[in-house]
Formats: structure tokens, C-alpha cells, sequence
């Protein structure tokens, strides 16, 4: 059985790394990725920078990862989407490795 995973889309990698370090912090997790995204709108953001960070561990663990990531981003940047996946298909895992920070 595959792990749950966590995801939250915040505003800025500064953000991105306060997410990965409240969540950590907060539960018994990994971090899988992140993940950027520059949307075609990006002038008209708060901050031009949209990343994706992927926690991996137990449904309750990455819950309570996501909420804390949550709790520290809102005091920065803010929160664009959060959402927990209890159990990845299989295809789901594939796409849960894409990752853009490694390309130009």
C-alpha cells in the first residue's frame, strides 16, 4: 500500500520552504518534491511564483502536515489549493515525481 500524500500550492519558495519545515516539524513526514508553476496571470499575483510541496507519510500524519504548512504560509504569502490524497493510484504516483524545479 502506497503512502498518503499532502499537497499545498502556496505563493513563493520562501513560502514553499516555511510550508516544508511547519510540516515536517508537525508530523511524522516526508517531504516527495517540489513543484513551481508560473502561471500566465503571474503580474497580477501576490507573488509571481506559484510551488507545490508534496508531503508523504500516514492520512493522519500528512493531514496534520498540511494544516501546519497552512497555518505558517497564511502568515506570509498565502494559500493557493491544499489537498490530501489517502491512497495514490498507481498513474496518480507517476505524476506525483514530475517535478519543474529541475528544469529551466
Amino acid at each position: 500500500m502506497s503512502k498518503a500524500v499532502g499537497i499545498i500550492e502556496v505563493f513563493g519558495l520562501a513560502a514553499a520552504f516555511a510550508a516544508g519545515d511547519a510540516g515536517c516539524k508537525a508530523a511524522n513526514v516526508e517531504i516527495e518534491s517540489f513543484d513551481r508553476n508560473k502561471p500566465a496571470n503571474a503580474d497580477a499575483l501576490p507573488v509571481p511564483l506559484i510551488v507545490c510541496v508534496k508531503f508523504r507519510g500516514s492520512v493522519e500524519d500528512v493531514t496534520a502536515a498540511v494544516e501546519a504548512a497552512e497555518a505558517a504560509v497564511n502568515k506570509l504569502t498565502g494559500v493557493v489549493t491544499k489537498h490530501v490524497i489517502a491512497n495514490p493510484t498507481p498513474d496518480t504516483e507517476k505524476m506525483l515525481k514530475l517535478n519543474g524545479l529541475d528544469k529551466d
